[in-house]
C-alpha cells in the first residue's frame, strides 16, 4: 500500500508561513577536473577524467562537462570511459592542488560571506543574516561570489549556487543548474519544485535509504513530502527520519553532534604492485598513515580491518579485536597477524584497503591492566610524527612498509579534508 493512501499528509498543512532566505550553499563544479582545467591550460575545454592510477581497471574520480556529456562520470570504468568519449584525456588525480586550491577558494567566499561551514573539498554553506536575506540582496551576494572567484582563483573555477530556506534545500537548489548555477528555493515554492527530482538526488538517501523507501511504498519526490513525519521515522528508523520531514519543510535544524568512528584507507595498487608482496607493503603504509592520523585526532582505536580483492572478483577480508592503542608497533603485530591468515591464492591483487574501527577519544576508556606500551614506546610515536611533520613523509617510518613508500598517496574522501601536514606524500 503506498503512502498517499495510508493517512497521506497534506504538505502545506504544515509548512512554516514564512519567506526566510537563510543559507547560501555554494557547489564547485566538477571540482577535480576543474582545478586540472586550472592548473592546466592545455587541458582547458577538453574532455578530461581524473583517475586514481593510470590504468584502465580503475575508475574515473571526477570528469570535466566536457567528458560528460558524452556519458562519462564519477564511477565510470576507464576502459568504457574510453570507448564512450573518443580523444578523452587521463589525468592521475594531484590531490594536494585540490587542497591547496579549496583554501584559496573559501578564503575568498569569506572575503564576500562569511563560511558558516565547509561540507567537503567542493561545498561549503554560508549564512545569510539581516538584510542578506532578502532575495534581490542574496542574488547580489552570489553574483559576487562568483566575479570574486573568477578573478582571484580562476576562469575554469565554476559553481553553482542554491538560496534557500536551509542548507538542505540550498543544496538542493545548487543541483538544479549545473554547471555555473543560481536558484533560489522560497517557501512558497515547496514542494513542488521538488516534484521533478529523483529520490537519489536528495541529500542522505543513497542507495540503501532508497531501497527502503521503495519497501515502504515511497517511489518518488511527491510522495516523500506527503509522507507523515511518523512514516519517515519509520523508514530512516529513528529520528533522522523526523529530521528530513522538517527539511524538506524548510526548517532550519541544529545540527547533531557527530563524533568518528572510523579511520582507514583504501588504494587501488598500481600494476608494479599487484603481488603479494606489494599488497602488504601497501598495507603496511596505509596503517602507518591511518596511526598517524589517530594520534592526531586523539583517538584510541579497538579494532583493526583490512580487505584485499582480485583481479578475478573475489576479495578477503577479517578483522581482530584489539586492546584500545594508538601504537604503529602495536598495530603492525596486528596487521602481521591479520596477513598470515590470508588463504594463497593464484589471482593477483588489485585494490587493499584498511580500518581502523572502534575508536574513542583518549581517555574515555579504562585503562587496560595490563599494558603492552609504556613511556618509551609513547615518545617512539610522538618522536616518529614530529620528525615526519618537520622534515617530510617516510623521513622515519617502520620497515614493513619500505616497498611501498611511493605508493597510497594522499587521497581526499568526500567529507575529509586532508591535513596537508599530516597526510601529504610529496
Amino acid at each position: 500500500m503506498s503512502v498517499l493512501s495510508r493517512n497521506a499528509v497534506v504538505f502545506s498543512t504544515h509548512c512554516i508561513i514564512s519567506n526566510v532566505l537563510r543559507s547560501l550553499f555554494i557547489d564547485f563544479n566538477s571540482y577535480f577536473a576543474s582545478v586540472e582545467q586550472q592548473v592546466h591550460p592545455e587541458l582547458r575545454g577538453k574532455p578530461i577524467a581524473v583517475v586514481p592510477v593510470m590504468t584502465d581497471t580503475t575508475s574515473a574520480i571526477a570528469a570535466s562537462y566536457e567528458a560528460k556529456r558524452f556519458g562519462v562520470k564519477t564511477g565510470t570504468l576507464v576502459a568504457d570511459a574510453k570507448r564512450m568519449c573518443p580523444g578523452l584525456i587521463l589525468v592521475q588525480a594531484g590531490h594536494v592542488s585540490y587542497i591547496e586550491y579549496h583554501h584559496r577558494l573559501v578564503e575568498v567566499v569569506e572575503s564576500v560571506i562569511h563560511v558558516k561551514k565547509v561540507m567537503s573539498i567542493d561545498e561549503m554553506a554560508c549564512e545569510l543574516i539581516g538584510s542578506m536575506r532578502n532575495e534581490d540582496r542574496a542574488r547580489e551576494i552570489a553574483r559576487d561570489v562568483k566575479r570574486a572567484i573568477y578573478e582571484n582563483v580562476g576562469t575554469e573555477m565554476k559553481c553553482s549556487i542554491g538560496i534557500a530556506p536551509n542548507d538542505f534545500l540550498a543544496k538542493t537548489a545548487t543541483d538544479m543548474q549545473k554547471p555555473d548555477g543560481l536558484v533560489v528555493i522560497h517557501q512558497e515554492d515547496l514542494p513542488g519544485v521538488l516534484f521533478p527530482l529523483e529520490l537519489q538526488e536528495l541529500c542522505g538517501i543513497g542507495r540503501n535509504m532508497y531501497k527502503r523507501l521503495y519497501k515502504h511504498g515511497i517511489y518518488t519526490v511527491e510522495m516523500l513530502c506527503s509522507a507523515s513525519k511518523q512514516q519517515l521515522r519509520e523508514v530512516w528508523g529513528g529520528i533522522e527520519g523526523e529530521r528530513m520531514w522538517q527539511r524538506l519543510r524548510g526548517e532550519e535544524l541544529a545540527p547533531m553532534v557527530t563524533h568518528k568512528s572510523t579511520v582507514g584507507h583504501s588504494h587501488v595498487l598500481e600494476p608494479t604492485l599487484r603481488s603479494w608482496e606489494g599488497a602488504c607493503g601497501v598495507l603496511h603504509r596505509l596503517m602507518q598513515k591511518a596511526a598517524m592520523r589517530l594520534r592526531s585526532y586523539e583517538l584510541l582505536t579497538g579494532n583493526l580491518y583490512i580487505s584485499i580483492r582480485y583481479v578475478d572478483g573475489s576479495r578477503w577480508k577479517a578483522d581482530m579485536n584489539l586492546t584500545v592503542t594508538q601504537d604503529t608497533v602495536q598495530l603492525t603485530s596486528a596487521l602481521v597477524a591479520l596477513l598470515n591468515a590470508v588463504p594463497p591464492t593464484n589471482a593477483k591483487p588489485i585494490k587493499v584497503s584498511m580500518a581502523l574501527n572502534k575508536v574513542e577519544p583518549l581517555g574515555s576508556t579504562p585503562l587496560p591492566m595490563f599494558k603492552n606500551t609504556g613511556p618509551a614506546r609513547e615518545q617512539l610515536n610522538t618522536g616518529l610524527d614530529a620528525i615526519n611533520k618537520k622534515y617530510g613523509k617516510n623521513t622515519l617510518y617502520v620497515g614493513s612498509a619500505h616497498d611501498a613508500l611511493n605508493s597510497a598517496p594522499l587521497r581526499i574522501a568526500f567529507n575529509h579534508i586532508p591535513d596537508l601536514n599530516l597526510d601529504d606524500d610529496s
